[in-house]
């Protein structure tokens, strides 16, 4: 989608239904082209390093071979390229950064971030949607009698993309945008509007203090638009 064929402010259409896995909680998280499917399975144990009855969030990212317009190579042996290894580190982050270990208990949940249609923006829909299949999860753990949903969760979270195009500041670049873009950004925001991760680039130019104060109130503003969509696909579950 062009520039000029929605608002600067304005994000790509979002749909949220339910997912693949028959198994886990699951949604597919769809911004504009940009199509993800995110599960959430807990398992009745911890990493050796946490400690004191708490819980563990952790999350793996990919890309499936036709989601892009060049065939994606899958991993083999286990080994991940970095640059999925530092969103799903990323996406483990966000969600760790929103969550009452204590609450969770002494269990691990594990997000699956699979991408299967790229158009710009496939972290911050990971995000979005692992956040989802995560609350869906815990409501599953509640209905078993083992935690108290409403306790997990400390805050909502989202991501979306934002950055300076044409030298205009603009939310949720698609593919044809980020490539084109002089500034590069991804904000992680909670549901109270506090920040949790900032990732920003000048990729053919610097920008102001002032320019990183317009995008970051851009991006909340998406960031609220997300929210809305997630508060009521959660209240349908």
């Amino acid at each position: 989608m062009a520039v000029r064929e929605r608002g600067l402010d304005q994000i790509r259409a979002i749909s949220i239904e339910e997912g693949f896995s028959q198994s886990a909680a699951s949604v597919i998280f769809r911004m504009g082209q940009t199509v993800v499917h995110c599960s959430a399975m807990s398992e009745e144990r911890v990493p050796p390093f946490v400690q004191d009855g708490k819980g563990w969030v952790t999350a793996e990212y990919a890309m499936l071979p036709a989601s892009s317009g060049q065939r994606i190579q899958r991993a083999r042996n286990g080994r991940v390229d970095g640059r999925s290894q530092e969103i799903q580190r990323l996406i483990g982050r966000s969600l760790r950064a929103v969550v009452d270990m204590g609450a969770l208990g002494p269990r691990t949940i594990y997000l699956d971030c699979d991408v299967l249609s790229a158009d710009g923006g496939t972290r911050c829909a990971s995000i979005c949607g692992a956040y989802i299949a995560f609350v869906l999860a815990t409501r599953k753990l509640q209905d078993k009698g083992l935690v108290d949903a409403e306790k997990i969760m400390l805050d909502e979270v989202a991501a979306i993309s934002v950055g300076i195009v044409d030298g205009q500041a603009m939310v949720d670049l698609a593919y044809e945008q980020d490539v084109r873009a002089e500034v590069d950004m991804n904000l992680v925001m909670t549901g109270k509007g506090n920040l949790i991760e900032v990732q920003g680039t000048g990729e053919r130019s610097t920008f102001s203090i002032e320019q990183l104060q317009e995008l970051i109130k851009l991006g909340q503003g998406g960031i609220e638009q997300i929210l809305e969509a997630t508060r009521t696909y959660l209240k349908r579950g």
